[in-house]
């Protein structure tokens, strides 16, 4: 006999996925594995559904650039902070349908405070950016070399500020009262 309790725990997390057009959700440890595994359902979906080529090329490559971005630079760790190739990191990523037919891409994990300050400069002076002048810099960024310690050189906000029909959206929830590390979100239209 099935139980009401599964249905009661988990039905309302599926009704509203459902109600609010979720067309892929991960919460978890990122890997590159599991990254990879994620990108093929997500290419195989979006082209099931019918999702423009050029609209399908930005999502695929933004919610790419999400996910390296949460197994780069996510405080929730279970490979040490150190290590630079294998690491498995926490967060979450999801794509929604909106009502328009457009998508939204959303993305959310652990950061280090210092990180936090780093990312709310890079990312308000992202925003104020036209799209030309995004364009400018990611094909500049293409020619510098790679700064140490970086895992990308800013290339992945350039990549999904390119992409997106909008200047970029993103807030930080710090739970200061617990000592844990602030949370990121990060929100592209495209």
């Amino acid at each position: 006999m099935p139980s009401l309790t599964i249905a009661n725990k988990y039905g309302s997390f599926f009704n509203l996925a459902r109600q609010h057009q979720i067309i892929f959700y991960y919460v978890g440890y990122f890997s590159q594995h599991i990254v990879a595994a994620m990108a093929d359902a997500v290419k195989l979906q979006l082209e099931v559904a019918g999702v423009a080529a050029p609209t399908r090329r930005k999502l695929f490559s933004s919610f790419v650039e999400m996910a390296q971005n949460i197994i780069h630079y996510s405080a929730d760790s279970l490979t040490p902070a150190s290590q630079n190739n294998g690491e498995l990191r926490h967060g979450s990523v999801c794509i929604r349908r909106e009502e328009d037919g457009s998508f939204s891409l959303l993305c959310a994990n652990p950061i280090e405070r210092l990180v936090a300050e780093e990312l709310r400069v890079k990312l308000s002076a992202l925003r104020s950016m036209t799209l030309e002048e995004i364009k400018q810099a990611y094909r500049q960024t293409l020619r510098e070399e790679t700064p140490e310690g970086s895992k990308g050189a800013g290339m992945g906000f350039l990549t999904v500020a390119r992409d997106a029909r909008e200047p970029l959206e993103f807030d930080f929830d710090a739970d200061d009262d617990h000592g844990q590390s602030p949370v990121f979100y990060l929100k592209a239209a495209i």
